[in-house]
């Protein structure tokens, strides 16, 4: 029957109140944590910059590569077997044995000897293939094996841009995978993408190694340029220290010198070998290499046992800052290149903020004077219950604190539209139980009972649909469905709660004028 108790009004007026109070929390300012939470605006209504990003994985394929040379001698070296011509090419590793230990070494990766070894599990964890090639055996990565380490690289590099923005504190990043090569940004609210264009397109690859005067060093030398000019040094290829052992790394002024510094802390490893480099070379010049090029090389005076140092090299404090952002959030693991960006204004996304403010009001005016001319004073209590939803949809929104966008509005003009059609089909429902039933309040009971399967399977099916497009769907399409979704269920709330609940006041007041509907 058409009954409320008065628990269930006070449930029903306490989770409407608190929605609306957090709708209204949008448009004024509260200092209170959980109270003071907002829609977040997305690119296309609050502007912004969008990247995307490509992974370059030929250096990561190369250097584990170039890592397996050294298992490869270890382990051949226990069975006397000697492998000659060792080279690296186009993602290829490829070296040469005596004829009759060519079967041996296939066999190896093949997993056919009969004294497994440990580094067969270290070649099989690789994905990798071997072929006779012309003479030579041929390793390369298998298609499972590229495919899962793009995906390992993604992974990390995915995290490791993560960090990067949200040093810098951007407002509600948005940071996805797209295939197994790229990385999706979307930076609401900056409109200048320089700074984050330079810190993503650095790699931040920290060595420390010490600069030679000759080629002759046993683990080999390089020429590397200067950052700040054109100058080279000869630098040895052995790494004495890697940014994977530092722990933080935080701009200062250096107040000898008054210059700006990057301070660092090593662990407990790295400070070990930090020390103990020091001690043995006293007198030379310690090699900070970032990126395949030396920031500074300052000689060594004295052993560094504490842990911690500082890296110099004409810093302004913006730039100290950048690179101690860089140390802190880690190398990615390969170079990425930005292949697409976009940037949209502010006054653009002002503009679809109104464009889609008018067509939300425009459309809700000729529902509301529909409604009312169609159902009268039932009209007018679907229109109460049709503004209540949206502070409701608003409310709920705010709590999560989600990101509205352009498609995001259009989800909520639809919200409307189905609270409507819910309406309209008790409506038409109670008019035909009016022409059977005396007793207009089971007519009006029936009504609601009658319709509700009809207006469910329509809700459900549009909440699948909603559903599919959340978790398929990226970016604008996302927000479509999160409005539609969440409409969907402050619609049912509203029409099966609120509007029945004003219905059955008034009913009850009126029961000779109802049937007039």
């Amino acid at each position: 029957m058409l009954y409320f108790s008065k628990l269930r009004i006070i449930i029903i007026s306490f989770i409407s109140l608190f929605l609306i109070f957090f709708a209204s929390s949008n448009l004024i300012k509260l200092n209170d944590g959980f109270f003071s939470k907002k829609i977040n605006l997305g690119l296309d209504l609050q502007g912004g910059s969008y990247l995307l990003l490509e992974i370059d994985n030929t250096p990561v394929i190369e250097q584990k590569l170039q890592n397996l040379t050294i298992t490869l001698r270890n382990y051949f070296k226990e069975k006397n077997i000697r492998i000659n011509n060792i080279k690296l090419k186009d993602q290829k590793l490829s070296f040469t044995v005596e004829e009759k230990f060519k079967k041996t070494v296939i066999d190896i990766f093949n997993d056919k000897e009969s004294d497994i070894n440990p580094y067969y599990e270290r070649f099989k964890s690789h994905q990798l293939e071997i072929n006779d090639v012309e003479g030579s055996l041929v390793i390369n990565y298998s298609k499972q094996g590229i495919i899962e380490l793009k995906t390992s690289s993604q992974d990390q590099a995915l995290e490791i841009v993560r960090r990067r923005i949200d040093e810098i504190g951007t407002n509600e990043p948005n940071i996805l995978k797209r295939g197994n090569d790229r990385i999706l940004v979307e930076l609401p609210g900056l409109d200048d993408p320089m700074r984050i264009k330079s810190l993503l397109g650095k790699t931040a690859n920290l060595t420390f190694r010490f600069v030679t005067n000759n080629n002759e060093d046993s683990f080999g030398a390089e020429k590397l340029k200067f950052e700040e000019n054109d100058e080279e040094a000869i630098v040895s290829k052995r790494i004495i220290l890697s940014g994977d052992n530092l722990l933080d790394a935080q701009p200062r002024m250096n107040s000898e010198t008054n210059e700006t510094v990057v301070s660092f802390t090593l662990d407990r490893v790295g400070a070990k070998r930090f020390g103990k480099a020091t001690s043995t070379g006293i007198g030379k010049q310690l090699a900070i290499v970032l990126d395949g090029k030396i920031i500074s090389a300052p000689v060594i005076r004295d052993t560094i046992a504490s842990g911690s140092g500082q890296i110099s090299g004409g810093f302004t404090f913006q730039s100290a800052t950048d690179l101690a952002l860089l140390l802190r959030s880690g190398a990615l693991p390969a170079p990425l290149e930005i292949i697409e960006e976009r940037t949209v204004g502010p006054d653009l996304g002002q503009d679809s903020i109104n464009a889609g403010i008018i067509a939300l009001i425009i459309g809700f005016v000729l529902v509301i004077l529909f409604i009312f001319i169609k159902y009268k004073i039932f009209g007018l209590i679907t229109n109460i219950a049709l503004i209540i939803n949206l502070f409701l949809l608003i409310g709920v929104l705010t709590i999560f604190e989600a990101t509205l966008t352009l498609p995001g509005i259009a989800g909520i003009i639809l919200t409307v539209g189905m609270a409507v059609d819910a309406n309209v089909l008790i409506f038409e429902r109670i008019k035909e139980e009016l022409k059977n039933e005396k007793n207009n309040l089971i007519a009006f009971d029936s009504g609601y009972t009658k319709s509700r399967t009809a207006i469910l399977d329509a809700n459900i099916t549009t909440l699948l649909a909603a559903i599919i497009l959340f978790f398929m769907g990226s970016g604008p399409i996302k927000g479509f469905s999160l409005t539609l979704g969440v409409g969907i269920f402050t619609t049912l709330f509203s029409v099966y709660f609120i509007a029945r609940l004003l219905t059955v006041l008034y009913v009850s007041k009126n029961k000779e004028k109802v049937g007039l509907i």
